[in-house]
């Protein structure tokens, strides 16, 4: 598809944003759509959505099925989504009917962590050593590229530390590949980094540009525990961070937020471990140490609006509330900062049910 496809003019308050995903995220962007007075329908294959009790609207249906999503289309003036898990051909359909962003070209990229990596490597940004393993005679040179331990990971869908795991040998390599299904993988090398960031940025229609600061990124299980801005990476760092995702959004020619989360090496370099092509867990400190969050950003790109500033007025620290811990609401509830709550009926061990945030006095840094 064209770009000329998917420009169109700014859609004035009044109008509707489609949201492609019924999660926490699109519940958030649905908040901050009402903030703008523009309006929301929701399209997603569970009828417990979160999103459903914040929009103007939802479609309960398959995102494979090509009828429901035109019905979907006909009542917005822009779709876009909320997670990268939807066929990259249900997007391209509905292209043919409503200006989609981001587009089905960057989602395909993203979707896929061979295509990523590849891409990445082209645009000249580093990365992991990586090699495909899509069949048992790809081990031996996968691990001879990649060293020993590396981490085996599915080439699509994986998420939150699933889809993943550690090996140091070819069986390693062969029991993992056979727990996975023995679908397409990618060995990475394992990189020895000194901690995690990500930069989550946004790109307008026109090719403006705005990142925020790159907050600092602490995993527990390989689930992100919480994010801190600042953290320890330099003004030179942050910089380097916001120029790898300015180099990235204009090689996908992208419309909207996204995010790309980082290794910073002890030597101070940058390497990309993965590419969100949507809001991100790591930005939700946003909503409150910025005058506009990464949701509101995200929305007037995709509506054709200017970007805002995303400067932070503050310093933030963001913790993910999990499982259990969404028991412990009034607890949280007492505490002094802001506390999120995504709606969701069931608890389960690990699932993000909620976030807090504390702010403290801005830094220079």
């Amino acid at each position: 598809m064209s770009r000329a496809k998917t420009l169109h003019a700014p859609v004035p308050p009044g109008g509707t944003i489609g949201i492609l995903g019924g999660g926490q995220l699109g519940r958030m962007l649905a908040l901050a759509a009402a903030r703008l007075g523009l309006k929301t329908q929701v399209f997603c294959d569970n009828p417990a959505s979160p999103a459903f009790h914040v929009c103007d609207g939802h479609t309960l249906g398959k995102f494979e099925d090509f009828g429901a999503l035109a019905g979907f289309a006909a009542q917005c003036d822009v779709v876009t989504l909320e997670f990268e898990n939807i066929p990259a051909k249900s997007l391209e359909h509905l292209a043919e009917l409503v200006p989609v962003n981001p587009r089905a070209e960057a989602l395909r990229i993203t979707q896929d962590r061979l295509d990523e990596k590849v891409f990445v490597r082209d645009a000249g940004i580093g990365t992991a050593v990586f090699h495909v393993v899509d069949i048992e005679s790809d081990f031996a040179p996968a691990l001879k590229a990649c060293g020993a331990p590396s981490i085996l990971k599915t080439r699509r869908f994986g998420y939150d530390g699933k889809g993943q795991a550690k090996v140091a040998s070819e069986s390693d390599i062969a029991r993992a590949f056979a727990r996975f299904g023995r679908v397409p993988c990618i060995l990475e090398g394992f990189v020895p980094f000194a901690f995690e960031a990500s930069v989550v940025a946004a790109r307008g229609q026109d090719g403006s540009f705005a990142a925020f600061d790159s907050p600092e990124n602490i995993h527990e299980h390989h689930i992100l525990r919480r994010s801190l801005v600042p953290g320890r990476l330099t003004i030179a760092q942050n910089k380097a961070a916001k120029d790898i995702a300015r180099k990235i959004g204009d090689a996908l020619d992208y419309v909207g937020v996204f995010a790309v989360e980082l290794f910073v090496m002890k030597d101070g370099s940058l390497l990309v471990n993965e590419i969100a092509p949507r809001v991100h867990n790591s930005g939700h400190w946003t909503i409150e140490a910025c005058a506009v969050s990464q949701f509101e950003q995200h929305i007037r790109a995709v509506a054709g609006w200017p970007l805002g500033d995303p400067a932070r007025h503050a310093d933030a620290m963001m913790e993910n509330i999990l499982g259990e811990e969404a028991a412990s609401w009034a607890d949280y509830a007492r505490r002094p900062g802001a506390l999120h709550l995504y709606g969701k009926a069931e608890i389960r061990a690990g699932r993000k049910m909620g976030h807090f945030t504390q702010l403290s006095p801005l830094t220079r840094k």
